[in-house]
């Protein structure tokens, strides 16, 4: 039986102590010396050989692409689109890392689970990190570069982390981050613009003066000019306890500046003194994200309609509903009452 047409990719030749090119066509083995050792090198000369083939501009079959590639691509295309692009470029680098000298063909459940055991992290993390690579190969396929995607296969989602802050541990946050010299100017009100509006750490990193209307009340967490992703921003009315911590804000604030800032400058991640800050308040698995589930659980155990809490945080009804529809006060209430209510009398046939 003749052998199945392969793409090119590359081998190590052991006995000639360098990668070769090879493929097959028609049944027949060929092989090309990149003349190198070195992986990376071998790469390149890989990518030169394919992209001198005849239809190089059509799409290619998964086994004539390498993965490096398509998360090269995916990474130049929407790098400055997504909402950490240090995030995505970590998550490039730690999948090339592994998938290096792979095809996208090469993808499969087996290496998937591979890549999970050497990146060795939370079952989290390393799902997140496959979604990157998921991504690039869909993009891929859709920008015509490959005739077909193939199937990533992610370790399962973990629940999502419900941790909330009480009023009293808030309140020992807030304490802590304001004994703090350095950062007493900008943190605790990076906490109070959390709790406050539920917005995620970077939508509040990235705030402006010109988003926040001080005089009719109004914030913008939008962006102007970048595309909306699934992590959407809300736009909506400052909580009055929220609106005077703004407004002493602004006066240490320049017209244009971020809202929240440390001499200025903008902060392009506060984690290592929140960490510092949570240390010394003694709360534990609390990261900037728990400020989002406790404003969230606040309105919730507040009674707020849920429609008005979906809205206000830019949040969708399923995942209101799904991860804190527990806190509301309605939630399953008519089941439970039905055991007050005397039952109808059912004639008995």
């Amino acid at each position: 039986m003749p052998r199945r047409n392969n793409g090119a990719r590359l081998r190590f030749l052991e006995k000639r102590g360098c990668f070769y090119i090879v493929w097959t066509k028609q049944g027949r083995s060929y092989e090309r010396s990149t003349g190198t050792a070195n992986r990376r090198e071998a790469e390149i000369a890989l990518s030169d050989y394919l992209r001198q083939q005849p239809g190089n501009s059509a799409p290619r079959d998964p086994s004539e692409i390498l993965v490096t590639s398509v998360l090269d691509d995916y990474a130049s295309d929407h790098g400055g689109d997504v909402m950490d692009p240090t995030r995505l470029a970590g998550a490039v680098l730690r999948l090339t890392d592994y998938f290096e000298g792979k095809s996208v063909q090469d993808v499969t459940k087996q290496t998937c689970r591979g890549y999970g055991r050497h990146r060795d992290r939370a079952a989290g993390t390393v799902r997140r990190e496959l979604t990157v690579l998921r991504a690039a190969i869909n993009h891929a396929h859709r920008e015509g570069r490959l005739t077909r995607p193939v199937t990533v296969d992610l370790p399962e989602a973990p629940p999502p982390r419900t941790r909330w802050l009480r009023r009293d541990e808030a309140a020992a946050l807030l304490s802590a981050a304001l004994h703090e010299p350095r950062v007493r100017l900008h943190l605790p009100l990076f906490i109070l613009i959390g709790l406050y509006t539920g917005q995620r750490k970077e939508a509040i990193l990235s705030l402006r003066w010109p988003m926040v209307d001080l005089h009719n009340g109004l914030i913008d967490f939008r962006v102007p000019g970048r595309r909306e992703t699934k992590k959407k921003r809300s736009h909506t009315q400052i909580p009055p306890i929220l609106l005077s911590h703004l407004r002493r804000a602004r006066k240490r604030g320049s017209d244009l500046g971020h809202v929240v800032n440390e001499n200025g400058l903008a902060i392009k991640d506060i984690k290592r003194s929140f960490k510092t800050a949570t240390a010394t308040a003694k709360l534990v698995e609390v990261t900037p994200h728990t400020l989002r589930h406790t404003c969230a659980t606040w309105l919730m155990q507040a009674g707020v309609k849920k429609w008005e809490v979906a809205g206000f945080l830019a949040m969708s009804m399923d995942t209101l509903e799904r991860v804190y529809g527990h806190h509301h006060p309605d939630h399953y209430s008519e089941a439970a009452n039905a055991f007050s209510r005397r039952p109808r009398n059912v004639r008995a046939t």
